[in-house]
């Protein structure tokens, strides 16, 4: 009987939840046919069958919380007939196939490449989505071939291994609450009510916004943008996007000024390590962008923000959301964050108190422009403003920090030509 315990995804997961079931007990099942669906802090997982063979108990029903190394399923094998290995493996695939897919690679790994690397498609693929060299990949199984639970491993390992310049990958979000009990996805009719578990994402979008309030001493400013500038520039540059593809919002302007905030006011671009009660200021930009789905809400992440630019910046967020809508977004796409925006104007919403991130110091709002009377050498005039509510841990951040940065934002967003000065 081969035995399937849950992995750890590439998260730093300790938990997940079972959302669906793909095959039953009794049915045949073939290598790598994808069987189960989980919901882990941030994504969406699809795991394939690690054998071949008949499934014998499903020991974790949907709407379970399953640990790492939780057994989930077990099958009757050809091999567990005859003994406790697995079964047959899948026929070599040549690593050039994986080279090419994978990347870059030292020099010092070519030589690796040589050798043929065993793993089924579905391992293939994860590892791609990963950006992890099969062929440095030791597999665990007895004759040799790389399976899911080996890439991921590997994976998890690399992120705490330093970056060339030095830094180290961006700290996974830490999962929060202890095990629930088991819940029924029954919905329960009593009366004129109907109870309904919180289950998959919005069940985790729960827990971290509890996390965060509960460990965040939260304290949220807020202020309006003259945008008839931003207004202009957008309009005159926008058709030239149009004609690379790109649909160009006020956002990747946005996006622009926060990191030019960033970069001026470090603090804002770091974390607080619990443990240690260290601060940890972060030397890269990877922009999270608040993201509504139809189950809830996840946070897709602009990676390299700084490097990118306008246009290239409009594609990714586009692409990001679009991912977000259809819960196509892979589990490194929904982390490493460093700072967060919540775009809630794009919902017609206004002033706000957004709930900050963890493990990130703060976390910007964003509304939507709109006409008002404000004051301009004591006469009455309407202008566009753009709402803006910043939120910080003030265990780290003062008032007037915060002050400095939200001054860095409005000049910039009230005179987005000196966007310009740093443009990339």
């Amino acid at each position: 009987m081969f035995e399937f315990k849950l992995p750890d995804v590439g998260e730093g997961m300790h938990e997940a939840e079972i959302v669906r079931w793909l095959v039953n007990p009794g049915e045949t099942v073939k290598l790598d046919q994808i069987m189960l669906e989980i919901q882990t802090d941030k994504a969406l997982v699809e795991i394939p069958s690690p054998v071949a063979g008949v499934v014998g108990q499903i020991l974790k029903p949907i709407g379970q919380i399953a640990h790492v190394g939780d057994v989930l399923i077990n099958f009757e094998t050809q091999a567990s007939a005859k003994s406790s290995t697995i079964a047959p493996m899948v026929a070599t695939v040549p690593v050039v196939a994986a080279v090419s897919a994978i990347g870059t690679f030292t020099p010092a790994e070519s030589g690796v490449l040589a050798s043929r690397v065993r793993a089924a498609p579905a391992v293939r693929k994860r590892a791609l989505e990963l950006g992890v060299n099969l062929a440095l990949v030791k597999a665990s199984s007895p004759d040799g071939r790389v399976l899911l639970q080996d890439v991921l491993a590997y994976a998890e390992e690399s992120k705490h291994k330093p970056t060339t310049n030095g830094a180290s990958h961006a700290p996974i979000l830490e999962t929060v609450a202890p095990p629930p009990p088991v819940v029924s996805t029954t919905p329960i009719a009593s009366g004129g009510e109907e109870r309904k578990p919180l289950v998959g994402l919005q069940r985790r979008m729960a827990e971290r916004m509890e996390l965060a309030w509960r460990t965040i001493p939260h304290v949220t400013t807020f202020e309006q943008v003259d945008s008839e500038q931003l207004i202009e520039m957008r309009r005159q540059i926008q058709p030239a996007a149009e004609q690379r593809g790109v649909s160009l919002t006020y956002l990747p302007f946005i996006v622009k000024a926060v990191v030019a905030a960033l970069k001026a006011n470090p603090i804002f671009n770091s974390s607080l390590d619990e443990k240690t009660r260290e601060v940890i200021y972060k030397r890269y930009y990877h922009i999270g962008l608040a993201t509504a789905t139809p189950d809830g809400l996840v946070v897709a992440v602009v990676r390299d923000a700084d490097k990118l630019s306008l246009s290239q910046l409009g594609a990714e967020i586009a692409r990001l959301a679009e991912g977000g809508r259809n819960r196509s977004l892979k589990p490194h796409e929904l982390s490493g964050s460093t700072f967060t925006i919540s775009n809630y104007g794009s919902y017609d919403g206004g002033m706000g108190t957004p709930i900050i991130n963890p493990p990130e110091v703060a976390i910007l709002g964003v509304g939507r422009i709109k006409d008002e009377v404000v004051a301009r050498n004591g006469l009455p005039i309407v202008r566009p403003m753009l709402p803006l509510n910043l939120s910080f841990d003030h265990r780290l951040i003062d008032g007037a920090t915060s002050g400095q940065f939200m001054r860095v934002l409005m000049e910039l967003l009230e005179n987005p030509a000196r966007l310009m000065l740093d443009m990339v």
